[in-house]
């Protein structure tokens, strides 16, 4: 793929699932990879670096380039030392995946505050994190790819996981504002909804379900996010089971009152107010 061929992109949670597909993906359509990984249980507990040497073995046993990172995306040292990496190792930085993510699940009636810190920390912050360590190098060569890795959970939610869809919906957040931010330097900042079969979600879906959605059907639509044909920026897209979706926020007609309205006002005029018979695109009406 000639978009990313020669460019340098970091995967950030790259030991497996997802990740180890995507970094895979990439190297094989001749990007240099930063395969990070903390080498971690999927609660975040532990740490090592056979993960992250299996995917950089794999890579490189066929014919592509990739370095291994153990530091994590949770802290600003941690992700100062993954872009390092990659300036140390190739010279440049031009993609980030911000794949990184574990799961601490609990309903919310259960949820204590470190299941739910432990969680945005390493998907909300390590976003945020990887993303800053890597903007001022996209800024300043006049280029960059961004992909954040949302959720469904986030976009719809899902019980037990109100840690997990809030850090995800962050990240739609910070894409938003990113996408903005970095247009005059051609620096283009995505999101994926990835639905697909790994060990992060072996517990959370049917087996019958699981086997319907391979990580490879994610992959080649991230490797596009990445690319520089690819002049998309602000999009989310949901993937799965070979269906690629776009997502997108809207907003209704809506009902305009001339004067400050009585609350039976407004509760008699509920039903046009809630409608979503007439859409329109969600704007941002101070931007």
């Amino acid at each position: 793929m000639a978009g990313i061929e020669g460019r340098v992109i970091v995967v950030s949670g790259a030991g497996g699932g997802l990740g180890r597909e995507y970094a895979l993906l990439l190297a094989q359509e001749g990007a240099r990879v930063v395969v990070n990984d903390l080498g971690g249980a999927k609660d975040g507990s532990g740490a090592g670096t056979a993960m992250a040497d299996q995917v950089v073995a794999e890579i490189r046993a066929a014919g592509g380039e990739a370095v291994a990172s153990y530091d994590s995306v949770a802290t600003a040292e941690g992700s100062a030392r993954i872009i390092a990496t990659a300036l140390e190792a190739y010279g440049a930085v031009h993609g980030v995946v911000n794949n990184a993510g574990i799961l601490r699940d609990a309903s919310f009636a259960k949820i204590t505050e470190q299941e739910w810190d432990a969680v945005l920390q390493v998907h909300l912050y390590g976003g945020f994190h990887l993303t800053r360590a890597a903007w001022p190098h996209l800024r300043e060569q006049g280029f960059g790819r961004i992909v954040m890795a949302t959720s469904t959970s986030g976009l719809y939610g899902n019980f037990g996981q109100c840690n997990y869809g809030s850090a995800k919906m962050g990240l739609v957040g910070l894409m938003n504002t990113l996408a903005l931010e970095g247009a005059r330097y051609d620096v283009r900042v995505n999101a994926v909804a990835p639905m697909a079969a790994t060990r992060m979600t072996e517990d959370v879906a049917p087996q019958d379900v699981l086997e319907s959605l391979p990580p490879a059907f994610v992959s080649p639509v991230v490797a596009q996010l990445l690319s520089e044909e690819c002049q998309d920026t602000g999009a989310i897209y949901v993937v799965g089971g070979g269906l690629v979706q776009r997502h997108a926020l809207f907003q209704n007609k809506g009902v305009r009152f001339a004067e400050p309205p009585s609350v039976a006002e407004v509760a008699q005029r509920w039903a046009e107010i809630a409608s979503l018979d007439e859409i329109a695109p969600g704007v941002n009406p101070v931007g």
